[in-house]
């Protein structure tokens, strides 16, 4: 029983540096690029749209979105690795 304890709290551990990674991504993309760096990012354009518009406006969704997907395979990978099943 103190082993599974310790699994458990090793699983926790990961979890959490995995949430934290990402939101930490998250942050950059849409507070660094979307607010302190779109004056640089405007002098580059996409689609005749000014890059840190375009990550203000667009990148921090779409970045949020991607991320959902990657914690979900992270996750999933971390319940095999620890043998959590569904209940």
């Amino acid at each position: 029983m103190n082993d599974h304890k310790q699994q458990m709290k090793k699983y926790w551990k990961q979890n959490i540096k995995t949430v934290l990674v990402l939101l930490s991504i998250w942050f950059i993309v849409s507070f660094g690029f979307g607010i302190l760096l779109a004056e640089p990012l405007n002098a580059i354009k996409i689609g005749g749209y000014k890059l840190g518009f375009w990550f203000a406006q667009q990148g921090s969704i779409f970045t949020f979105v991607i991320l959902i997907f990657v914690y979900v395979y992270k996750m999933n990978k971390l319940d095999e690795k620890f043998d959590v099943n569904e209940k």
